[in-house]
This record gives structure tokens, C-alpha cells and sequence, in this order.
């Protein structure tokens, strides 16, 4: 068996999440059934980063699957990547890949992962971005929001920022970057979350008390009182999905301007 590593980016528009469901069209299932026809029957199991929700989007996610070698004989990572991008529907490519040790777990050897979110602050729904961003046509100060983000940074509990369903107990994370930026011409908010890794829906309830503090519905330090509370009724607005990404998923360190000491914006 040989183990692969490949990167990939999909809408997850007409997709009901990353995680295999029965009777549901989901990422994973989608690769394993592909790679189940290259190999003929035999069952590969995918095994992701992380598991996007449904309506998530990803522009860097990463997986890796353990390959039958034929005869003995390795199929090269390039070849690879041309091999499953030949049986994707149009919805999922692949960009990257490559072989890797036995040791190497795409979920395990994680170091961090960078989310993306993006708003769109169109006073009606944009019917062409409305699978693609999430809408809040309310004004909003832009500065505030920066200022409140730095109160994210560092290594907290954030049980205030945890969906009910979530199976993880230990709720610590560190947050080491925040950045937040508009694009007047768009009428776009882009915000981005760089963490040790991220909770169930974490990241959209980020962005929703975000948005209530740019809107003056919050103090802009409120979130200071929200993490030590630890109590999601503190945050009960959660972002949609629409307007999520995971970008990155870092394997390395965490590049120094990355790091907590970096500015926010």
C-alpha cells in the first residue's frame, strides 16, 4: 500500500458536508467511490483534515488515502492526481499531490489551519454570491471589528464559541492571527482565522459576534467577557455557511507572520 497526500479545493454548495453519510452526496463519498472504480472494488478509505459542514467550501483541504500497488509497482503522485481528477464531477479538483510516509496522518500531523470568511453587505441578497458568502446588509465599523479580533488572539477555552453537537471535550485553542479586510467595490468583509484548530461551527460563531460588535449591538471588548464566560448562550448567532472556506491547513509551523506578535490588520 502506498500512502497518498493530496490537496484539493471544492464548492460545497451541492454537497452535504465532507464527512461520508448514508443516501447523502458528500466529499469523502465522492472520492471513495472514484477511487473505488480505479481499484475495481476494492474499498480506499479518505481520510480529511477536517470535516467542512455542509455549504462549506474548502480552497485547501487535504486528505490522504492508503493505494493497492499493482504488482508492486507505485503509481506515481502526479499520475495519481491526473487519475482522480479524470472521475471528479465539476465541482472538486485536485492541485496537489504527493507520496508520503506511513506515519503521516492528515488530521494528526496537523500544526494549524486557516479559515476564510467572507460577507456580503449588499442590501438585498446578490443571487449570483449567495452559495458563495454570507449575507448581513446591516452597516458596520470595520475598525471596531479589528480592534475586538485582537481580543481572540492567544491560547483560550472557547466552550462560548462551540456548537451543541460537537464530540470534542478539551475546548483550548490558540488563535494566532486574525485579519480583517473590506473591499468597498465589492461591498465585501473578508476575514480570516488562523488557529492550532478550530471547534464545531467555531468560526462562524466568531463571525457572527464579530458582526454584532461592527453593527454596536456588542462592546467592542465584549468577547473578552464572552471567552471567560464559556457559555455558548453568550454567542447564539452562527454565521451561514455559505460564506466559509478553509483555505489552509499547515503541516509545518506556523509561519512567523502568522504568529501572535504579528499585527491584525
Amino acid at each position: 500500500m502506498t500512502r497518498y497526500k493530496m490537496t484539493m479545493a471544492y464548492d460545497g454548495h451541492l454537497f452535504h458536508g465532507f464527512q461520508k453519510q448514508p443516501n447523502q452526496r458528500t466529499v469523502q463519498g465522492t472520492i471513495e467511490e472514484a477511487l473505488e472504480k480505479m481499484t475495481k472494488g476494492k474499498r480506499v478509505v479518505v481520510h480529511g483534515s477536517g470535516r467542512t459542514d455542509a455549504g462549506v467550501h474548502a480552497k485547501g483541504q487535504v486528505i490522504h488515502f492508503d493505494y493497492p500497488d499493482k504488482a508492486g509497482k507505485v503509481i506515481p503522485a502526479q499520475n495519481m492526481m491526473l487519475a482522480i481528477n479524470s472521475q471528479m464531477p465539476t465541482d472538486i479538483v485536485f492541485f496537489e499531490s504527493e507520496i508520503v510516509d506511513q506515519n503521516f496522518h492528515v488530521q494528526y500531523s496537523t500544526k494549524g489551519k486557516w479559515y476564510r470568511y467572507i460577507v456580503d453587505q449588499h442590501h438585498f441578497t446578490d443571487p449570483f454570491n449567495r452559495f458563495y458568502t454570507g449575507h448581513f446588509p446591516y452597516p458596520v465599523n470595520v475598525e471596531l471589528m479589528r480592534e475586538a479580533s485582537k481580543d481572540l488572539l492567544g491560547y483560550h477555552d472557547f466552550s462560548s464559541f462551540a456548537a451543541s453537537g460537537g464530540q470534542i471535550v478539551d475546548k483550548r485553542r490558540t488563535i494566532y492571527y486574525v485579519n480583517i479586510d473590506q473591499d468597498p467595490d465589492r461591498k465585501e468583509i473578508i476575514i480570516d482565522f488562523i488557529g492550532s484548530g478550530f471547534l464545531y461551527n467555531m468560526v462562524r460563531i466568531m463571525v457572527a459576534a464579530l458582526l454584532e460588535i461592527g453593527n454596536g449591538k456588542r462592546p467592542v471588548h465584549d468577547l473578552k467577557r464572552v471567552i471567560e464566560a464559556k457559555n455558548r448562550q453568550e454567542v447564539r448567532g452562527t454565521a451561514p455557511a455559505s460564506g466559509l472556506y478553509l483555505y489552509h491547513v499547515f503541516y509545518e509551523e506556523i509561519p512567523e507572520k502568522y504568529r501572535l506578535d504579528h499585527k491584525i490588520y
